[in-house]
């Protein structure tokens, strides 16, 4: 059985999660608090709430969506002619 944070994420919101996380990293060096981020630079632009911010930056965007443990379904037939 899988657990929440290991299902498969789709492309686009891997993308919106690095969008984000660039954005915090960007004002988090600024010394601004994350509330204060989350209302200046995110919401207005993506419309998410705080909680789910929090829950994008622990998001690894560097896993890929079709990895090794979980195949495409039509890797799973051999599709070349037998001869």
């Amino acid at each position: 059985m899988k657990v929440d944070n290991e299902r498969r994420r789709g492309v686009s919101y891997l993308k919106r999660v690095a969008d984000v996380n660039a954005t915090y990293q960007k004002w988090v060096r600024t010394g601004l608090s994350n509330r204060e981020i989350w209302r200046r630079y995110i919401y207005p632009v993506y419309g998410i709430s705080e909680r789910t911010l929090y829950n994008m930056l622990k998001v690894d965007v560097t896993v890929r969506k079709d990895n090794a443990s979980s195949p495409r379904p039509l890797l799973l037939f051999d599709f070349e002619d037998e001869k």
